[in-house]
């Protein structure tokens, strides 16, 4: 848990992902696509990623991966990452979190 509170304070937007999950490639291609520059932490390249994958799913990720944190605060995964989107809240989240500034 310690360590994943430490990345998802690196940035203001941090996606857990495994490099082989095409979810997780959409997600990554939605915030690059917005002109975000997230802080992605590829899991299945960690020597600890199973540690990480085990505090995800503890946080409530499930799956696991992609698992999005914006401002700090776990956001969740695909599904609630794509419903923001729709819905137009992602945007402002991120506006609000120093992510974006359009």
């Amino acid at each position: 848990m310690d360590r994943v509170a430490k990345i998802v304070s690196q940035k203001a937007v941090v996606i857990f992902s495994k490099s082989s999950c095409c979810m997780c490639h959409a997600i990554k291609r939605l915030f690059y696509e917005q002109g975000v520059s997230p802080l992605v932490h590829e899991i299945d390249e960690d020597s600890r990623g199973k540690d990480i994958e085990w505090a995800l799913t503890k946080l409530g990720c499930s799956p696991a991966v992609p698992a999005v944190f914006i401002g700090g605060k776990l956001v969740g995964s695909a599904n609630t990452v794509m419903t923001l989107q729709l819905n137009g809240s992602l945007k402002k989240m991120l506006k609000d979190a120093g992510a974006l500034w359009l």
